[in-house]
């Protein structure tokens, strides 16, 4: 079920439309995504790399990048442990350039996930040590890593942290107690009295930011410079991959990084970047946060979930196009197997939950086995979509028990994990995802002390449709359709504008696709003004809604031609409610307009 809400917030919408030449809809769009004050207003339509925040006001920036300055002037040996994801990949790629560009003797070690699992471990330090390193940089790590980092003291080495994971805690009499790893640096704006403006940023933002005040305090000159140079426009390329990959929200400084860094990769300067583009198929001219996300991220994703994520790093790495090419077609290769592993893991999930109960609990876990654990996060994010619940998979490790988690808004799963956390050997994450290691014995007491612990109502588990304008197709024209576009990039914290409109009528219509599962018809509104609209969702869902509501024969009547031209004399009776967002359509040379229908009801 699906709970439809108008965006009810209140603004001077025509003084702000007046003030930046805008439409009251845009401006009242924008007022829908929190962007209040004028300076964030402006930032929001006119924000350039210019206005991105100093790397200095992160806490224990300027300490850190001292050190590693003398690190690299002693000679030292420095590597850089990073993570196995898309965050992980591109932070680690961003620092090993930096300290490259400086001069640095530097290597670098991504954990295996099924070997080593997340994060720093004893074993990684110790072979970092053995094998002469005198510092250890870590991104996208290291914050709970307290007893690793201890370790490595122990022996001598120096550790530096990157990380934007919440800040591990012990909670006692109503408080608090942060437990900050104890590293020569920490570098996480995460940290209670870190002041940095915008705590939402990924690791390999934090990486690139280290990266902008090193190269600068290194060739004495200023961070902004740093970043129009070659090397600082390649970066921050990463640094949106990145952002998008780890699912950041597209406000702030977020978004002026997402911004610039899909222009830039339009023509990138990295080899290994420009294969992959290859490889996929896709244009690079219209790169968007969708392909980042769902092309192009899945295949670095994909061989750190069934091989190794070096693979990844080397590609990133690659001098030549040959090299390049053969990299990422091992890489979209592994991204193909994993999606058809996927699909078998989610169906075992459903059958899980299904026939044994489950889909009473309010939070949802699974065990799985004999599913690779490495799919673990992208089967529980298909679980939590399909039943609004927070879902977490586990699967049989080489140690126990380990599972990912993917929540929704109203349960914050690092908290409530750590009401529970002597169950588990290991775990991290934050609101919305977390990651965990537990003794194959615990997993039916997790699940059933999850649930006990659980204040969540009926309603949080509807999807809520946000509707920020209740405006008529009429209304569209390509001039809106351009407008709408300073609204880009489009993802999570700036979702795709969504509009309603009431009593339209549909015509006729006809299913497209390979697979049959796209529907494209003619519908009409009140004044009889007809519009082209496409439905990219549940095709089968939709059928069955229509027949159920309307009758069987209505379909007959719908698709009565077969192409979309219905020339009989009988209307159907079909009429909804649709939530749509206007789009352009391109084909053969033909530009028109068309409604993408969201929802209907």
């Amino acid at each position: 079920m699906s709970k439809w809400m108008v965006a009810a917030k209140r603004a001077d919408f025509d003084g702000i439309a007046e003030k930046y030449q805008i439409s009251p809809v845009l401006a009242r769009i924008i007022r829908n995504r929190d962007v209040v004050e004028d300076r964030d207003i402006d930032r929001f339509l006119n924000g350039t790399r210019a206005d991105l925040y100093a790397p200095g006001l992160m806490k224990d920036m300027n300490q850190a990048v001292a050190l590693l300055l003398q690190k690299i002037s002693d000679g030292k040996h420095i590597r850089v442990i990073g993570d196995y994801d898309i965050d992980g990949i591109c932070a680690t790629y961003i620092l090993y350039r930096g300290l490259i560009a400086c001069g640095a003797h530097v290597d670098t070690a991504i954990p295996h996930r099924i070997h080593d699992g997340y994060g720093l471990n004893d074993h990684l330090i110790q072979e970092a040590y053995d094998a002469g390193a005198d510092t250890v940089l870590t991104c996208d790590n290291g914050i709970a890593a307290y007893d690793q980092i201890a370790f490595a003291n122990s022996l001598g080495m120096t550790v530096v942290v990157t990380d934007h994971h919440e800040v591990p805690y012990d909670e006692a009499d109503g408080r608090r107690q942060y437990k900050v790893p104890p590293a020569a640096a920490v570098v996480d704006p995460k940290q209670e009295d870190c002041t940095y403006p915008f705590k939402e940023i990924c690791g390999a933002v934090v990486a690139y930011k280290l990266v902008l005040e090193m190269i600068a305090q290194k060739e004495h000159t200023i961070w902004e410079d740093v970043m129009e140079s070659a090397t600082g426009l390649e970066l921050m390329e990463f640094a949106a991959f990145a952002t998008i990959g780890d699912v950041m929200e597209l406000r702030d400084e977020n978004r002026i990084i997402v911004k610039s860094g899909l222009a830039l990769m339009a023509d990138t300067r990295n080899i290994g970047l420009k294969a992959l583009i290859q490889a996929t198929g896709i244009d690079p001219k219209r790169i968007k946060p969708y392909t980042v996300g769902f092309v192009l991220g899945p295949c670095l994703n994909a061989t750190g979930r069934l091989d190794t994520a070096v693979n990844a790093l080397k590609l990133f790495q690659a001098v030549s196009m040959d090299e390049a090419a053969m990299l990422a077609g091992d890489l979209k290769a592994m991204n193909d197997s994993r999606k058809e592993l996927t699909q078998k893991g989610v169906a075992a999930a459903v059958e899980q939950i299904e026939n044994e109960g489950l889909s009473e609990d309010r939070v949802l876990v699974v065990y799985l086995p004999d599913v690779h654990e490495s799919l673990a996060g992208i089967i529980a994010g298909r679980i939590r979509e399909k039943y609004c619940k927070p879902a977490f998979v586990l699967t049989r490790a080489e140690e126990g028990v380990k599972g990912s988690g993917r929540s929704i808004e109203a349960f914050h799963m690092y908290d409530e994990m750590t009401k529970c956390k002597e169950l588990f050997t290991k775990y991290g994450g934050h609101k919305l995802a977390a990651g965990l290691s537990l003794p194959e014995e615990n997993v039916d007491t997790f699940r059933r002390r999850l649930n006990e612990n659980c204040h969540l109502t009926d309603e949080d588990f509807e999807e809520k449709v946000l509707i920020d304008v209740p405006m008529p197709m009429a209304y569209v024209n390509f001039d809106f359709i351009a407008e709408l576009g300073r609204l880009e990039p489009f993802g999570n914290g700036n979702p795709k504008p969504q509009f309603a409109q009431k009593n339209v009528r549909f015509l006729s219509g006809r299913v497209l696709g390979a697979n049959h599962n796209v529907g494209k018809y003619t519908v009409a509104d009140e004044t009889g003004r007809h519009y082209e609209l496409i439905y990219f969702g549940d095709i089968e869902g939709f059928h069955a809604y229509v027949s159920a509501k309307y009758g069987a024969g209505a379909l007959d009547l719908l698709y009565h031609t077969g192409t979309g031209d219905n020339t009989g004399t009988q209307e159907t009776p079909i009429v909804l409610s649709v939530v749509y967002y206007p789009d352009v359509n391109e084909f053969r040379g033909n530009v028109s307009l068309q409604m993408v229908m969201k929802y209907y009801q």
